[in-house]
């Protein structure tokens, strides 16, 4: 079984994972604002500045909650991974995998709102939806692969 002192560690490292990835998030916003807005507008500073951000509602919204979603992912992983019976090695894997998948998929989803053709739904197209592609590729598979350890290592018969 895992030390308290590891499984400290790796929740710590979750939960600042889960930070930035909401921050993201959080910050994603601002250019989703001003996108629906067609301007830049900061009160309390006067004035605005002109300007239509490429993208559509869709992918702008989608590129924001991503990262608010996959944030508060990391802190329920972060809550969760007491309960995983598992090795001080696995739960380091499974909190690694887990900042992957949560890395992976915010920085893909930011392409398509900033690049066209970008949604990363085949492999092929212009780079960006390659890059797109490739990041939401390794992310399923990571999360995939977690989830179905997950399940098999907690409903996996105990011996005793």
């Amino acid at each position: 079984m895992i030390s308290a002192e590891k499984l400290s560690a790796q929740q710590r490292l979750l939960v600042g994972h889960g930070g930035l990835v909401l921050l993201w998030g959080c910050l994603v916003g601002f250019p989703f604002v001003f996108y629906l807005l067609g301007e830049v507008t900061l009160w309390p500073i006067p004035g605005s500045w002109e300007l239509q951000l490429p993208g559509t509602y869709d992918a702008w919204r989608m590129a924001h909650l991503e990262g608010i979603l996959n944030g508060f992912a990391l802190w329920i992983a972060a809550l969760i991974l007491p309960l995983i019976p598992v090795s001080e090695k696995s739960a380091g894997r499974i909190a690694w995998g887990f900042i992957i998948v949560a890395w992976t998929f915010v920085i893909a989803s930011l392409m398509d709102p900033l690049f066209a053709n970008s949604r990363g739904l085949h492999m092929g197209g212009p780079i960006t939806n390659i890059i797109a592609f490739l990041l939401f590729y390794v992310g399923v598979l990571v999360i995939t692969f977690m989830a179905g350890y997950i399940a098999w290592v907690c409903l996996k018969p105990r011996k005793g």
